[in-house]
């Protein structure tokens, strides 16, 4: 990548415009530049990840149905995040054998927006626990 114009010729009348020492030797100037990112920094990925879990478990409601049947189970929940930070082409592709923890899980994704963006598709397990 070639440097802009501008700063190209920058650095060469600086270096132009050393200094000549006591024997005559000219000694170069070092120019300090200081490059700012116009974006602002963004949180990891592992942070993000964390608060989609967060945002997930506060959106999950156990039924009252299941809670009442001793009902327990994991469902591993697959989806993606629009650019809105919604939860798309959401799917219970591990079940837990029942099917209304399966549909609180897949409804807690849904209601868990707005999500911070992540790249791909994304798997996450949602742990139904009566003593929790």
């Amino acid at each position: 990548m070639r440097p802009a114009p501008a700063l190209a010729a920058l650095v060469l009348a600086l270096l132009a415009a050393g200094d000549a020492g006591a024997d005559g030797a000219r000694t170069a100037v070092v120019a300090r530049v200081s490059l700012v990112d116009a974006l602002p920094p963004s949180p990891s990925v592992e942070s993000r990840l964390a608060e989609i879990r967060d945002r997930i478990e506060r959106a999950l409601v156990y039924p009252p149905l299941a809670r009442a049947q001793g009902r327990e189970g994991e469902v591993r929940v697959e989806f993606e995040i629009d650019a809105r930070g919604r939860a798309a082409r959401v799917e219970a592709t591990g079940r837990s054998g029942y099917w209304l923890l399966d549909r609180a899980a897949t409804r807690a994704v849904e209601d868990a927006a707005p999500l911070p963006y992540v790249w791909g598709r994304l798997e996450v397990p949602v742990r139904f626990d009566l003593e929790r």
